[in-house]
């Protein structure tokens, strides 16, 4: 007589192959729902609802740059992040604030940091901005430019590394991205580029450890609310705010 079989466990593997095949199935199809909804952001003349005047970062006054210097998307949802991309501005808060609303220019970052800690939006984080000179990186990174001169280091202020890095920590904590030299970069490292900037005299060693404890602070702050308020969210977009300065407002 032939070897006999445990009917029960032929119920068993028939079960799980059928869970199995399910859950692949259902795997499948979640892929394809996102896949659907990347296509439909990236349809011509559909566009995800915004408001105007909304900023990404509590801190930040909106400034409205060309839309010549810049693309609508869906992002993270057609185009995922995963970059921080630091500049130099090579002029003044002001220039760069009106350069960036020139539609000759045919460049913008999202953000702009000053010297003495405000922050300006002139894109939002959902849309492309033209600020890296590699399509790639455009589509990838958040750009954010900082008041001064590459070879003048005294334009590197306390303010200025203070409000980047909290803008800077809760940009990563909105798109996981993780906080090291790989992640955030400088324009200089972009490939392809031919700039230099934030030059030599930009301390990274001193700007990662900011960016990290300002996220360790902003962690603290969800885990336990009690620990202190915090102004300004750090995911979603809010209301632009005039009534401080941005190093104020997002202290």
């Amino acid at each position: 007589m032939g070897e006999t079989t445990n009917d029960s466990d032929r119920g068993i593997s028939r079960r799980a192959l059928f869970i199995g095949g399910a859950a692949a199935a259902v795997g499948t199809a979640v892929l394809a729902r996102d896949e659907l909804a990347r296509l439909w952001w990236r349809t011509p003349g559909v566009e995800k609802p915004r408001k105007e005047g909304e900023v990404d970062f509590g801190g930040a006054h909106w400034v409205a740059a060309s839309s010549a210097n810049w693309r609508r998307a869906d992002r993270p949802d057609d185009f995922g992040i995963d970059r921080v991309i630091i500049h130099v501005t090579q002029g003044s808060f002001k220039s760069a604030v009106k350069v960036f609303q020139d539609p000759g220019h045919g460049a913008a970052a999202h953000y702009i940091v000053g010297k003495d800690g405000r922050i300006t939006q002139m894109i939002r984080e959902l849309d492309v901005a033209f600020h890296a000179g590699n399509r790639e990186f455009n589509e990838r990174s958040v750009g954010i430019e900082h008041e001064g001169f590459v070879d003048r280091p005294r334009d590197f202020t306390d303010a200025m590394y203070e409000a980047s890095a909290r803008l800077t920590a809760r940009i990563c904590a909105r798109y996981d991205i993780s906080i090291d030299r790989e992640h955030i970069i400088g324009h200089v490292e972009v490939p392809g580029t031919d700039h230099t900037d934030p030059g030599p005299h930009w301390d990274w060693g001193r700007y990662i450890p900011l960016v990290r404890a300002a996220a360790k602070r902003d962690a603290e702050r969800t885990a336990d609310p009690s620990t202190g308020p915090s102004t300004g969210p750090s995911g979603g977009a809010t209301a632009a705010s005039t009534s401080a300065p941005a190093a104020e407002r997002d202290a």
